[in-house]
C-alpha cells in the first residue's frame, strides 16, 4: 500500500469545546489507484485529504504514505518528503502572483531540490513541455492575471506533475470553474495521471468526476459511511483539445 491510515481521528478545539471532524477513518490505497472521497459539507473530505498528503498530523492513529511513518518526521521532515513524492492541485489554483506560467510549474522541482541535479535549462524545458502538454505553450511568459480561471488550473495541472510525484492529491480541482472547463480540467488531469502512473486522491462534489476514478470513499459525520469500488469503462472519454 501506498498509503495506509489506521484508526485515524482528528479533533480540534472551538470555542474552548473539543470538535471531532473526523473519527476511526482506516483506509488503505494501493499503488496507481485513482479515489474520490465525497459527502456532504462539513463531513470531513479537506481534512482528511490534508491528513493523507502529510499537510497536518491526526489526533489520534497512524498515516503511512510511501512506507514512511509521517509521525517519525518533523516538520521540515515532512516538508521535504512532500516536496519529493507529492503533487497538488487546489480549487483555488494557489499559483504565486509575481511569478510566470513557466516560472510557477518551476518551483516543485526548486523545492526538490532538483535544481542541484539537473541543468536549469533542463527544468525549464520540462516545465515548457508541461506547460505544452496542457495546452499553454504559447503563454508561458503570461503571469497568473493575465490568464483565465481555466488556464490558470491548466498551470497548475503542470506543476503538480512537475516533479514526477509518486501520489497526487486534488482537493475541488473543478470548483471554481464553468461545467465545460471544468470537464477539460478533468480530462487534462486524467490524461497526466494515466501517463504518469500517479496515484491519485481527490475530493469533489462532483459525482461523475468520483465516478472516474473507480474508487468511491464516502464520509458522513467524520467517519466512512461506504467505500465502493466501480469498474471504469474499457474507453475513458478522450482528452479535449478545446482551448481555455
Amino acid at each position: 500500500m501506498v498509503i495506509s491510515a489506521k484508526n485515524v481521528g482528528q479533533t480540534y478545539r472551538s470555542g474552548g469545546r473539543p470538535l471531532t471532524v473526523l473519527r476511526a477513518i482506516d483506509l488503505d490505497i494501493e499503488a496507481g489507484e485513482k479515489m474520490a472521497i465525497v459527502g456532504p459539507s462539513g463531513s470531513g473530505k479537506t481534512t482528511l485529504l490534508g491528513l493523507l498528503a502529510g499537510l497536518d498530523q491526526p489526533t489520534t492513529g497512524t498515516i503511512t504514505l510511501l512506507g514512511q511513518d509521517l509521525a517519525a518526521l518533523d516538520e521540515d521532515g515532512r516538508a521535504a518528503f512532500r516536496a519529493a513524492n507529492i503533487g497538488f492541485v487546489f480549487q483555488a489554483f494557489q499559483l504565486i502572483p509575481t511569478l510566470t506560467a513557466l516560472e510557477n510549474v518551476l518551483v516543485p522541482l526548486e523545492l526538490a531540490g532538483a535544481l542541484k541535479q539537473a541543468k536549469a535549462s533542463e527544468l525549464r524545458a520540462r516545465a515548457s513541455d508541461l506547460l505544452g502538454r496542457v495546452g499553454l505553450g504559447d503563454r508561458i511568459d503570461h503571469y497568473p492575471a493575465q490568464l483565465s480561471g481555466g488556464e490558470q488550473q491548466r498551470v497548475a495541472l503542470a506543476r503538480a506533475f512537475a516533479g514526477a510525484p509518486r501520489l497526487l492529491f486534488a482537493d475541488e480541482p473543478t470548483g471554481n470553474l464553468d461545467a465545460d472547463t471544468g470537464a477539460i480540467i478533468i480530462d487534462l488531469m486524467m490524461e497526466l495521471n494515466e501517463a504518469a502512473g500517479t496515484t491519485l486522491v481527490l475530493v469533489t462534489h462532483d459525482l461523475d468526476l468520483a465516478h472516474r476514478t473507480g474508487r468511491t470513499v464516502r464520509l458522513a459525520h467524520g467517519s466512512i459511511a461506504s467505500d465502493v469500488r466501480t469498474p471504469l469503462p474499457a474507453s475513458s472519454r478522450a482528452p479535449s483539445t478545446a482551448t481555455i
